[in-house]
């Protein structure tokens, strides 16, 4: 039976004793959806460091790391920025590691288009979008994210190199809101709005509840395009992928209640254990 280690990003005495006997690291460690500035600091690349030096103690051969497509040190976007600056602290780490820069996840619980969903729950009037919904986004299905992540494990090719990876299409966020509309049956009026107005709603909102469904990290994703090549899953794990609304009309039409919605926002954030 495998020993399941639970810590936080800055135990480091938990995390000697997760990553002792392990030879491949897969690290998923997140604070984009919830976290600020701060905890996207502390979390992901003080957070990553510790671990780092934990695994070089214990002779881990390899680190597996979940990045965006967009990641990059120079981004003027924090999310971006901050997952470009990881990808050169896991690069510089000394050990093998596999990138994958991934489009936006969807799945039974994500924290996207589900929020998404959220939204339109508690509104049933309308729902606000950032600019014209021209951005176009590359999303990929959690299942599939995790067939190429094992495998990783026995493609040898996919050592040291960063790989971007997306879904079966591509979606402008507009027809994003419209195929959710459609598949979960909540009509509403889309009213376009200015990214920084969108921002500033969000901090706003951010003060009476514990969670933000819609958070700073959500915009910087939607600042721009962000697509892979589409045969990229194929090409480089030989998987095809699975298409959105096909997918999202498994389970996305029995979800999302009211009081569901209201929960999420008042329930405690995490404190980004391991």
């Amino acid at each position: 039976m495998p020993e399941i280690v639970f810590c936080t990003m800055d135990d480091e005495e938990k995390l000697y004793q997760a990553v002792a006997g392990v030879h491949v690291i897969i690290h998923l460690e997140s604070a984009q959806w919830w976290g600020s500035e701060v905890d996207l600091e502390r979390i992901e690349l003080v957070g990553t460091r510790y671990l780092i030096e934990a695994a070089r103690v214990a002779r881990v051969g390899r680190i597996i790391m979940l990045s965006h497509l967009g990641a990059t040190p120079s981004s003027s976007f924090v999310l971006l920025r901050i997952k470009g600056l990881l990808e050169e602290i896991v690069k510089g780490s000394g050990l093998a590691y596999t990138i994958l820069r991934s489009g936006v996840l969807f799945g039974e619980e994500d924290a996207f288009i589900n929020h998404l969903s959220m939204v339109m729950t508690l509104n049933p009037l309308f729902v606000l979008m950032p600019g014209r919904g021209e951005v176009v986004l590359h999303p990929i299905y959690v299942d599939d994210l995790l067939q190429a992540m094992l495998a990783t494990l026995t493609n040898l090719n996919t050592v040291d190199r960063v790989l971007e990876i997306g879904g079966a299409e591509y979606i402008s966020l507009h027809d994003l809101y419209r195929t959710i509309m459609r598949v979960s049956r909540r009509y509403r009026l889309i009213l376009s709005v200015p990214p920084y107005t969108m921002r500033f709603i969000t901090r706003l909102l951010s003060i009476f509840s514990r969670r933000s469904l819609i958070t700073a990290q959500w915009f910087d994703i939607l600042a721009s395009n962000r697509t892979a090549h589409l045969g990229n899953l194929y090409h480089y794990f030989g998987l095809r992928p699975r298409r959105l609304e096909d997918t999202l009309l498994l389970y996305l039409p029995r979800k999302h209640n009211l009081i569901r919605a209201i929960g999420y926002m008042f329930r405690a954030k995490p404190k980004g254990s391991l």
